[in-house]
């Protein structure tokens, strides 16, 4: 999709669908590292649209800076990731049946964009990230994101974005009514095989 504010890689399914899922890479990273996704989760119904942060960082992207500077760039990202989804779900897929998918600083854009997104999706995957000001975005959300299927993953052992950080926040939103699911698994600041078959068996699970 070269008409898209942002680079990307489109990788079609298998099976024609208006399915799609946007992928949003972490800090450092790119498009390029989330094309084995699709055969891990061999969902055969399911368009990938790859997207590459707007910020260079090192020899990949970036979706905003590091603390304290996030916030204007978490703003700047959320502006530009509104334009493309618009631009995708007024052409080519719909929204109730597609995935926003996010890791690291991916997962926090998941939250930050995905919940105040004017349009509602079928799901989120928020995997290894933190949220930037969690009662904020219970102030902010668009309400009705929660009739959707929200699921956050965080390994126990990561040692860049700390466990505890992130569980906490998601209790404060799930004690703020934001019905969220959160899974914990012994790994590091990766995405795990098991993690990525559970995603999938989510996927499925209406």
């Amino acid at each position: 999709m070269k008409h898209l504010a942002l680079d990307n890689i489109f990788i079609p399914s298998k099976v024609p669908s208006k399915k799609l899922m946007i992928v949003l890479h972490g800090r450092g990273d790119s498009s390029q590292g989330f094309v084995g996704l699709p055969q891990f989760l061999n969902l055969d119904d399911m368009n990938y649209l790859l997207l590459d942060a707007p910020f260079e960082y090192f020899s990949g992207y970036s979706w905003y800076q590091l603390p304290p500077d996030q916030l204007p760039g978490i703003e700047y990202s959320s502006k530009i990731l509104t334009q493309v989804l618009d631009e995708v779900f007024e052409t080519s897929f719909n929204a109730d049946e597609s995935y926003l998918f996010g890791f690291s600083q991916g997962s926090l854009l998941t939250f930050e964009f995905g919940a105040r997104y004017h349009k509602v999706l079928a799901g989120y995957i928020a995997i290894s990230g933190y949220i930037y000001d969690a009662p904020k975005l219970l102030e902010d959300m668009n309400e009705k994101v929660n009739h959707s299927k929200w699921l956050c993953t965080h390994g126990v052992s990561d040692n860049v974005l700390p466990f505890e950080t992130s569980r906490q926040q998601v209790q404060t939103l799930q004690d703020g009514g934001f019905n969220i699911t959160f899974k914990s698994y012994d790994k590091d600041h990766s995405i795990d095989r098991d993690e990525l078959d559970m995603i999938a068996k989510w996927i499925k699970t209406k």
